[in-house]
């Protein structure tokens, strides 16, 4: 078990990143696809265990048909199976790939040997279980080892995560948003107690699922949250001198709207009670929608979508605010007790 203690000033400091992470999702889908599937915890204390993929990166990673490995060259090397991550490849302040490279490619020698661990010495945060020649000149500082890196990098996100990108940047915005709606209607104690299903929040800590016990205490210095599309577990990066960082795996709005009905349990029940289309509204939203992205997931006119969240409204099932031009439609307790089936 992974455990962040948060100090009143680590609570005041808790901030969302503003996008997905570019670089830090170009070597989590390489490490998603070595990996195959969920698998244990790694050795590694800042990553807790896997938790179920989002299916659909299960269907990116089956079109890639087994060529992740070859797209990627030598990046291959530094994201390895066994679930090690250096630090240097997480650039939580850098959203742009190419800004995100030109930093890692800029890190000290000195920095990334200690990410890499090598030479290996005790007490540090991981190390490559299995460093090759390649991966020594670039803990060395090596210009060569550094450009193939580079170029290797850049080949591997243009041809096998650049054309996923606007789904993964879409699909972030949406977690952004339902992040921001439970910290403005539950607070800090509603943020983190949903972050994840297996993780767990007990004010002042919060409990990560991992296969080895560390704690961390964050020192009044916050908490970045880094939403990632390829993650299913947690990744911890800790900053001496900044925000400790948080990547978790995004809110997955797929699972959710492919369920028969768009509601777990007994559809039918349900819908007999509330009518089909209004119980598959209700199952939409569980991910916030503005009336115009409900009746595109629903696949009904505006109008339409509309009446039927007004009635669901009613029913107390369903709370609207307004954003502007817009409107925000969100599940109520009871709208979400009633999915659940209690």
């Amino acid at each position: 078990m992974i455990r962040l203690h948060f100090t009143a000033d680590d609570l005041r400091r808790i901030t969302l990143a503003p996008a997905v992470n570019a670089l830090s999702e170009t070597a989590l889908s390489l490490r998603f696809s070595l990996r195959q599937g969920p698998g244990p915890g790694s050795g590694n204390h800042r990553h807790g265990r896997w938790d179920r993929p989002r299916p659909a990166a299960r269907q990116w990673h089956q079109a890639l048909r087994g060529t992740a490995s070859a797209r990627a060259g030598v990046l291959a090397e530094l994201v390895t199976d066994d679930g090690y991550l250096p630090d240097f490849l997480l650039q939580p302040s850098l959203d742009d790939f190419s800004d995100a490279l030109e930093a890692a490619a800029s890190t000290p020698a000195e920095q990334l040997a200690l990410d890499l661990g090598i030479p290996h010495a005790t007490g540090r945060n991981g190390h490559l279980s299995r460093p090759g020649p390649w991966a020594r000149d670039l803990a060395e500082g090596s210009p060569n080892a550094t450009r193939a890196l580079v170029a290797d990098a850049r080949r591997y996100f243009h041809t096998s995560v650049e054309p996923l990108w606007p789904r993964i940047r879409g699909d972030a915005l949406t977690d952004r948003a339902l992040r921001a709606e439970m910290l403005l209607r539950g607070g800090v104690d509603a943020l983190l107690t949903t972050l994840a299903t297996t993780w767990r929040w007990e004010a002042p800590i919060l409990h990560l699922p991992s296969a080895s016990a560390y704690d961390i205490p964050l020192c009044g210095r916050g908490l970045l949250l880094v939403p990632s599309w390829f993650a299913t577990g947690p990744l911890v990066m800790y900053r001496p001198r900044a925000a400790t960082v948080l990547v978790y795996p995004l809110y997955d709005a797929g699972t959710a709207s492919s369920a028969p009905d768009g509601v777990d349990g007994r559809p039918e029940a349900l819908a007999a009670l509330l009518g089909r289309t209004r119980a598959h509204i209700l199952g939409l939203l569980r991910m916030p929608a503005t009336t115009t992205a409900l009746a595109e997931r629903a696949a009904l006119s505006l109008p339409a979508a509309s009446r039927h969240t007004r009635v669901l409204r009613e029913a107390g099932l369903v709370d609207t605010t307004r954003t502007g031009v817009a409107v925000l439609h969100t599940l109520t307790p009871l709208g979400h007790t009633l999915l659940a089936g209690t």
